[in-house]
């Protein structure tokens, strides 16, 4: 017959294997979900890195504040001088001083533009998806190349319509794009009152 003190060693040796089992456990559960995070970032990061067909880039942009009014190369412009007040983010069913929505694009939005005949159902779309994020602008621009134009600092995007996939691939990729002059600053507290 066991002795008191043997039973409570094995009772002990069993509760320390237990703790130890629950630990490993523990331990292998915190390297799955290591591992499934680093998978899921290099997805993302793939997805955000593959280049999105039809973006066009352009560089050597300047970012002088002037005031009056400027001539772009692009249509709509993608960077350069501009004005010194940025144009609040948000939608707008008037065309904005281009000058105003260039700063915009310094401080890291993207701008939407869209001819003015669009059909009411893309600029709802285009509307709604403005208002997710406090760092997009959105207004009719005349005599667009397309109907649907999307701007960042130095980066453009034609488009048909507003359900094309590469739209929502452009905001992911280049909205506060960190190669812009200052992404980050400011989207409200400059000019104008979107809806």
């Amino acid at each position: 017959m066991p002795t008191k003190q043997k039973v409570s060693k094995r009772a002990t040796m069993r509760a320390a294997r237990r703790r130890q089992d629950l630990r490993a456990k523990i331990f292998i559960g915190i390297l799955v979900l290591a591992a499934l995070a680093v998978v899921a970032s290099l997805i993302r990061g793939g997805v955000s890195a593959q280049p999105i067909e039809g973006v066009a880039p352009y560089s050597g942009l300047e970012r002088n504040h002037v005031d009056g009014q400027l001539t772009y190369e692009q249509n709509p412009p993608v960077g350069g001088s501009h004005n010194p007040v940025w144009q609040n983010c948000g939608v707008y069913t008037e065309p904005i001083v281009t000058e105003n929505g260039v700063h915009t694009l310094e401080h890291g939005a993207v701008w939407i533009t869209y001819q003015p005949g669009l059909p009411a159902s893309d600029v709802q779309a285009l509307q709604a998806l403005t208002r997710r994020s406090g760092f997009r602008l959105l207004s009719p621009y005349p005599d667009l190349p397309s109907p649907i134009v999307i701007s960042a600092w130095g980066y453009q995007l034609q488009l048909q319509q507003a359900d094309d996939p590469r739209l929502k691939a452009f905001i992911e990729k280049y909205e506060l794009n960190p190669q812009g002059p200052e992404p980050g600053a400011p989207c409200t507290g400059g000019l104008g009152q979107p809806e």
